[in-house]
Parts: C-alpha cells; structure tokens; sequence
C-alpha cells in the first residue's frame, strides 16, 4: 500500500496523533517512546546518545506546546509530508514542523520528524 492514496482526513488520523505524541515525548525527555514509531532508517540516524544530549541542551526540544495549527500535506512518491505550525513555552516564536509519513513492512511508520 502506497500512504499517498489515502485521503487527507485519513493520513490526518494518523499524523496528528504520532505529532502529538512527538511533542509530549520530546518535552519528557523520553528517547524510548519519541523513537517508537520511527521507520528502520530513521532509527539509524536517531542515535540515543546525540538524541540525549540534544533533550538535555535545547530549551526548543523541551518546552514545545501542546497546541499546534495544521498547515498541509504534499504527497511525493511513498511518503506524504505533513507540515504544522509550532510554538514553545518557552520561548517566542513560531516554528515549521515537519513530519514524514510512509509505509514499512505494512505499518505507518515516520521516516522524517524536524522543527525549522
């Protein structure tokens, strides 16, 4: 199965929740369940001692804010792109969330996740 035949109200009931389970992971410092539904070559470049120190270092990967605005979707060959609008606690501003959604081995899995 190809994501990208989905319509968009079904790849929204997946992303949303894997978004916010990635905020609320994120900002508990949990490695172990903000990496559970990463693709197998996602988990190769999540490297949990670089992925520790970035919790431990950045005020941004901590702080996020539950609420975030959905601003779309783009659909390229196996994967579909989800793109929100994020905030912090913390700090002041906005930033560009970006989340990769794909299928491996029959089951949805993120194949990119980053704040800009």
């Amino acid at each position: 199965m190809n994501i990208i035949e989905k319509s968009d109200e079904e790849i929204l009931e997946l992303a949303h929740p894997m978004w916010e389970d990635l905020i609320k992971f994120s900002n508990e410092e949990n490695y172990g369940a903000f990496t559970r539904n990463f693709s197998a070559s996602m988990m190769l470049g999540a490297n949990e001692i670089e992925m520790g120190k970035q919790f431990a270092r950045s005020k941004l990967t901590k702080n996020l804010s539950e609420q975030y605005d959905y601003l779309g979707m783009i659909r390229r060959g196996e994967y579909v792109t989800i793109v929100y609008k994020q905030t912090n606690t913390k700090k002041e501003g906005e930033w560009l969330g970006r989340l990769v959604l794909g299928y491996e081995k029959e089951k949805v899995r993120i194949f990119g996740a980053t704040l800009f």
